[in-house]
């Protein structure tokens, strides 16, 4: 008797791997469904039954938090029915932040895979039909079963908790700095060797949605006088991104540790990599004397992803021991 197919579902959110040209000279927009991405595969990988659904049809810089949140909830639906792997294709501008959120919301072992392209269908070397082939290989395998969300480029694996875009259009855009990826693929096989320590799901937002969070950036001779302003424009937690291994101009830390007295404010380094230090500079500034004045040290996790970590936990109401907690269970 013959095996039972893989069921992986292909759920579509536009992005270039999507745009085309509506007339001759003009700019690409997202204009390719589900079924078009499909078509631009020789074949689905043998074993495998593809099913698909068109979720949203924009530039990835116009997706949003919500967005994710009710597309956690259209790929745990998935899983309900069956589905044994889920692939979605979105825009690379905003992929690492949306890839990240959707591990975060979710804890079950079926895998997610995240995926895209760097150069257009119309472009020469268009590497959309690649992506999402080895995408397809890597949700249809045992090896990733549990491996949490992944993202999926130019035949490598990533963990959505590590990766980054780094590059603005080579299809080599996606790295891991300082791990690497989790596996790759090769030869139509897929290889995961590494695996990430699984950590407790987020629980989902109240029906008000994720809470606005700021990201701010300290450079060279900024006072960064905005700070004091965050709560009242709105915003219910902020993330600093300091210099190195964690560290604000002296002139800033007063309006720092009284920001973090009104909301929760979550440091991290603006490098994108390594962890942020606890216990060794000690000037005004440093990370502890940051930390001891209130702040939230992000541990490992990047600036761009403290903010959707900080975004989502606020807006399912936990607590900032609860953040604290989390940044520092995603680091081990």
């Amino acid at each position: 008797m013959n095996a039972e197919p893989v069921r992986v579902h292909v759920l579509t959110l536009g992005g270039t791997i999507a745009m085309t040209a509506r007339d001759a000279g003009q700019g690409v927009v997202p204009a390719l469904d589900a079924a078009d991405l499909l078509a631009s595969l020789p074949a689905a990988p043998a074993g495998v039954h593809l099913s698909h659904g068109d979720f949203r049809r924009l530039p990835g810089a116009h997706l949003t938090l919500p967005d994710v949140v009710d597309l956690r909830a259209e790929i745990d639906r998935s899983a309900a029915r069956g589905c044994d792997g889920v692939v979605v294709t979105q825009g690379t501008d905003t992929l690492e932040e949306t890839a990240f959120a959707l591990d975060l919301l979710g804890g079950g072992d079926t895998p997610v895979v995240v995926t895209g392209a760097l150069r257009h269908p119309g472009r020469p070397g268009t590497d959309g039909p690649a992506n999402l082939l080895d995408a397809v290989r890597v949700a249809a395998s045992e090896a990733a079963v549990g491996t949490g969300v992944t993202v999926v480029f130019n035949g490598e694996v990533h963990s959505a908790r590590y990766v980054q875009k780094r590059h603005t259009e080579r299809p080599s855009a996606f790295a891991s700095p300082g791990l690497g990826p989790l596996g790759w693929v090769t030869e139509d096989r897929v290889r995961i060797p590494l695996r990430p320590a699984r950590v407790p799901p987020l629980p989902l937002p109240a029906p008000a949605g994720p809470a606005p969070v700021a990201l701010v950036t300290a450079v060279l001779g900024d006072d960064v006088r905005l700070l004091p302003h965050l709560p009242d424009l709105g915003y219910e937690g902020a993330v600093l991104a300091g210099f190195g291994a964690g560290h604000l101009p002296n002139r800033t830390v007063a309006d720092a540790e009284a920001l973090a007295a009104r909301i929760p404010v979550v440091l991290a380094s603006r490098t994108g990599a390594g962890e942020l230090y606890r216990n060794t500079y000690d000037f005004p500034g440093s990370e502890r004397d940051l930390l001891a004045r209130g702040l939230i040290g992000a541990g490992a996790v990047s600036p761009l992803k403290a903010r959707v970590l900080l975004s989502l936990a606020l807006g399912a109401g936990l607590s900032r021991e609860a953040v604290a907690a989390a940044c520092d269970a995603l680091s081990a």
